[in-house]
């Protein structure tokens, strides 16, 4: 089934409406498959008082749900209609057995080119709730971004109060240039990036920016209801605050991963992370307004976006159809940009749900390989009669285990499927820093890192724990390391350097959250793990792209099994060429 021309943000309610009263019919049995059409081309979008050319999936911004069961197979056949090249990733999707289709450029595939197309096609297994797609080659994402609905299979339920209404809140960030032509000069100068000048919700930055009042999106509910909303972090390098004023929220999900359902009146959520939440409203119409309010979170050095997104919360009058005017307007207090310890403390709430229909993940309790990766930025030193604007008169880099990640100019999983990765990679990828120092004190003097195009190769089924260790080097950030292919376990996270004679004793092994996306903390460290059961090559990143851009980024490449099932098939017909 496809909807050709697909409802934009104002109509999603009722897409999801109609979704659900059209599953009753028979042609709704479990497994059915979806065709969508994706057309990325430019269109004119005006915010703050600035019309610029962006690049959008059907001309709009943000882009148009995609909307199946667990169970579907989807099919998305993406046309190319700009200069620039474009790939799709479709984020916490696990792609089991269909790497081809995960869409990140050089690594998955190489990029759809101008006028061409290519045919996404994979198989929602064992997933339900929220996750987004997004381009995935330089910042692209930028504004070709839109959320992923995933509901339960046919005749089953949620594990919770089931919604009035469901309603996907979007954050992004707005630029009033061109971002391709932000990272561009950035890359080439070796400075940081130039800053967003706005944050969205659902494409509108809301009245707290200058010429932007009409741009504000309305989140218009009815008194005594219960709503879910589908957040959505598609920031290019923006972790966020959220909160609505004088109002409670239910986590009941992480990337579309059922959790321990808990209150909290302000939440985090990282770009590339997802939150299912409960809004219960107010019993009565309560004469008032209240805002919606996002607002960033950042302990780095340098500049970012301090500012705040902002909608507005209205309440449907039993008696009128319209809301009396000049209502009192509450606002929420959001946390400040720095704070860390409320980042750590919302983070250790999330534990997987673990009820008889939804029984606690099989979290590996041994495992075959350990690896500790330090995260963090770095330099490259200033090329020969060049001016750069990095630390010192380098270049800004970043790394994990000091080895900043080359992207290649085939992708590696062509490269490693037809066997031939000579002078594409190599597989020599560090699985612990070549020197150790202290990751989170005085910073080592020199700061420069290795560049290559190393992979790690693990065997199929094999149980991994990762510990990712932050640094303090060039000021200490908070990194959101996102795993394609694959949800992990988190099992822990401290401040300071992890300690392995101690700190393992408090991995939590019984119901620790499911994740494809996690922060780690702002010097401190955190360990996950997972199990290698999906043969490919799986891209492990920094979802702040600029960190991404300058290099914090690899590849593992997880080997065949000996079944028929556990091997990635050929690739198909119509994979794009570089």
């Amino acid at each position: 089934m496809s909807w050709p021309n697909v409802p934009s943000f104002a109509s999603m309610g009722a897409l999801l409406f109609g979704f659900c009263v059209l599953s009753f019919s028979p042609e709704f049995a479990v497994g059915i498959t979806r065709h969508y059409t994706f057309n990325v081309k430019y269109h004119n979008v005006t915010r703050l008082c600035h019309t610029r050319s962006l690049v959008s999936v059907n001309g709009q911004f943000p882009g148009p749900p995609l909307v199946a069961r667990e169970g579907d197979r989807v099919i998305v056949k993406v046309a190319n209609h700009i200069a620039n090249n474009v790939t799709i990733h479709w984020h916490g999707v696990r792609q089991l057995r269909s790497g081809w289709a995960d869409g990140p450029a050089y690594v998955t595939q190489c990029p759809i080119q101008n006028g061409q197309t290519y045919t996404y096609n994979f198989t929602i297994t064992g997933q339900r709730g929220t996750l987004l797609y997004h381009a995935h080659i330089s910042w692209l994402r930028s504004s070709i971004y839109g959320p992923i609905i995933i509901l339960p299979r046919r005749n089953e339920s949620y594990p919770f109060e089931k919604p009035h209404k469901e309603i996907p809140i979007i954050f992004g960030e707005w630029f009033n240039v061109d971002p391709e032509a932000v990272i561009s000069q950035a890359l080439q100068t070796g400075g940081g990036p130039n800053v967003s000048d706005a944050y969205t919700i659902n494409g509108l930055p809301g009245p707290l920016y200058n010429c932007s009042s009409n741009d504000t999106y309305k989140l218009k509910v009815k008194p005594g209801k219960t709503y879910l909303l589908r957040l959505i972090n598609a920031a290019l390098n923006d972790e966020l605050f959220f909160s609505i004023a004088n109002h409670t929220l239910i986590v009941v999900e992480a990337d579309a991963v059922y959790v321990k359902p808990f209150e909290t009146d302000t939440l985090l959520i990282a770009p590339g992370q997802t939150l299912n939440v409960l809004l219960k409203t107010k019993p009565n119409f309560p004469n008032a307004n209240f805002l919606l309010a996002a607002s960033p979170y950042f302990t780095g050095s340098g500049t970012f976006d301090n500012s705040t997104v902002a909608g507005i919360l209205q309440y449907e009058h039993p008696s009128y159809h319209s809301a009396p005017k000049n209502l009192t307007l509450y606002k929420p207090t959001l946390p400040l940009f720095n704070a860390t310890n409320f980042v750590a403390n919302f983070t250790r709430k999330f534990r997987t749900l673990g009820n008889p229909k939804f029984p606690n993940a099989n979290v590996p309790q041994t495992v075959d390989r350990k690896f500790f990766f330090t995260v963090g930025l770095g330099s490259n030193p200033c090329p020969q009669n060049t001016t750069c604007q990095g630390p010192n008169g380098t270049k800004f880099s970043s790394s994990v285990n000091n080895v900043s990640f080359v992207l290649p100019s085939i992708a590696l999983l062509q490269a490693y499927f037809f066997g031939q990765s000579n002078g594409v990679y190599t597989t020599d990828f560090p699985t612990q820093p070549a020197v150790p120092f202290n990751y989170t004190g005085t910073p080592p003097n020199n700061t420069h890192v290795s560049n290559g195009t190393r992979a790690l190769v693990l065997q199929f089924n094999t149980s991994v724990e990762v510990i990712l260790q932050g640094t303090s080097i060039l000021g200490g950030d908070s990194h959101p390391l996102h795993l394609h292919g694959f949800n992990f376990f988190v099992v822990g996270q401290g401040f300071g350097n992890y300690d392995p004679n101690k700190d393992p004793a408090n991995f939590n092994l019984v119901d620790p959250v499911e994740r494809n996306t996690a922060g780690v903390p702002t010097n401190g460290w955190l360990a996950f793990r997972f199990l290698a059961d999906n043969p490919g090559v799986w891209f492990m990143h920094c979802h702040l792209d600029v960190h991404t851009s300058w290099g914090l980024r690899m590849a593992w490449i997880v080997l065949d099994g000996p079944e028929p099932n556990q091997k990635l098939p050929p690739p198909p017909s119509d994979l794009p060429k570089c």
